[in-house]
């Protein structure tokens, strides 16, 4: 019986997390520096990685955009609004992003990525699953947020 390969990292095992990633979403949650990260996993490096930073005068819709159209991401939002109470509050939402036009093998590597990097992630307050634009809608987190 051979035990070759066993100690190779596979789809299901997911992927590391690189420092980056987290040191640049500690940015967002603590300086706000960042309105939006977006992550990619780079599979040569077998690590979630920082694909794109959005400005703190960005909008949802610059954010929006900035997903690929055909292939799956994750994102962090830091979501600003005004309370009832008229009180300034800010939310961060993770959006894991996979479209329906999206490879199999992308929507696999990320499915079974999503939770080790999910949890890297201290300080989310809410996970969007979105499989097209309709269900991560400014609309949908103004809704969760209040």
């Amino acid at each position: 019986m051979s035990f070759r390969g066993l100690s190779r990292p596979n789809a299901s095992s997911g992927m590391g997390v690189d420092e980056n990633s987290k040191s640049t979403f500690m940015e967002l949650k603590q300086k706000k520096v960042h309105r939006y990260v977006i992550f990619k996993v780079d599979e040569k490096k077998r690590e979630v990685v920082v694909e794109k930073t959005g400005g703190p005068a960005e909008s949802y819709d610059d954010f929006a955009a900035s997903l690929p159209e055909n292939d799956c991401r994750y994102a962090v939002f830091d979501y600003d609004f005004v309370t009832s109470e008229n009180c300034q509050k800010s939310k961060i939402f993770f959006i894991a992003w996979s479209p329906s036009t999206s490879r199999i093998r992308a929507k696999m590597l990320y499915a079974t990525t999503k939770e080790r990097f999910r949890r890297e992630l201290d300080g989310v307050h809410y996970e969007i699953q979105a499989t097209d634009p309709t269900e991560m809608d400014l609309e949908v987190l103004r809704d969760r947020a209040h």
